[in-house]
């Protein structure tokens, strides 16, 4: 039976935003293993040098004239908390098991309409308050307050998903004006920028063996960046929320295989009920309808 052309897409869009998880749970890995030899802030220099040397080729193509803008206090505001969200995830990814960060970067759509409430004055319906309290409500069973002292590094990941909620939102408000490549020249620029500056302070040669892993941080960053970006230009958004998920199981797979971690009961039970949160807001009914980017639909990208 030969498939239609939406029904094709569908798959083919999935089959991108999948692949761009495991590209982004392969960074993890890198992260890891430059861990116990780097501070965090050189990793997310790197990340970000590297990122900013393999698109601005590209973009210069289009000509240095399409990047004047008369908005730069936005694209401050979202480089700079797109990078502070970057050191959160990094630095949780290097501390608690990989399959949790994984999951823990993907809460960032939780926050998101209740940064469009207090900044942008957007409605929150409520199908999406029920599922911004069933999305928490799976973030607390993985913290397990009462039954375990919470990991101040799981609460770091959180602050990380704030943060990118703030950029994501303000990628919106900057969408009124600016055009998709001008954003994207002005996020590398500002996220190597800024995240040059705590190397004053941290800065760490890098072993060859460190900077190698460094480019394949970069490396598996950009490519997942372009495959998430690929896939989600295939098919809605919402219909690929679910496979955004992906990532919890690639993060389980590389803690099982190179650090023997074990995935538990409280981690699954966590990702199930994120999971449904984000497809409940995605199913939002006719009459429901608001800006996709302001349900926790789809999970995004650790990079904002």
């Amino acid at each position: 039976m030969i498939l239609e052309r939406p029904e094709q897409n569908l798959w083919i869009g999935a089959a991108f935003v999948i692949t761009g998880e495991l590209m982004f749970a392969s960074m993890g890995v890198g992260i890891r293993f430059v861990a116990d030899e780097l501070p965090n802030e050189t990793t997310v220099f790197f990340r970000n040098l590297i990122g900013l040397c393999l698109i601005t080729p590209w973009l210069l193509r289009e000509g240095v004239g399409r990047f004047k803008t008369t908005v730069l206090h936005l694209h401050l505001l979202r480089g700079i908390a797109g990078v502070s969200a970057m050191y959160c995830f990094f630095y949780a990814i290097a501390n608690i098991p990989l399959a949790d960060a994984m999951l823990l970067k993907l809460t960032s759509p939780l926050f998101i309409p209740l940064v469009a409430l207090f900044w942008l004055r957007e409605s929150v319906t409520p199908r999406v308050w029920l599922a911004i309290a069933i999305g928490f409500a799976g973030v607390l069973v993985i913290l397990r307050p009462g039954l375990a002292a919470v990991s101040p590094i799981a609460l770091i990941a959180l602050l990380g998903g704030m943060f990118a909620a703030v950029a994501k939102v303000t990628v919106r408000r900057l969408s009124h004006s600016e055009p998709p490549l001008r954003i994207v020249f002005f996020f590398a620029l500002i996220a190597a920028l800024v995240s040059s500056v705590p190397l004053i302070w941290a800065w760490e040669t890098p072993s060859p063996s460190a900077f190698g892993w460094l480019i394949g941080i970069g490396l598996f960053a950009t490519m997942g960046q372009l495959c998430l970006t690929k896939g989600l230009f295939l098919a809605p958004a919402a219909r690929m929320g679910p496979f955004g998920y992906f990532a919890v199981v690639f993060g389980a797979a590389y803690g099982w295989l190179l650090w023997d971690e074990v995935l538990m009961w409280w981690t699954v039970a966590g990702t199930a009920l994120i999971a449904a949160a984000g497809m409940l807001a995605a199913s939002r009914p006719g009459r429901d309808r608001q800006p996709a980017d302001s349900v926790p639909a789809a999970p995004r990208a650790v990079e904002s």
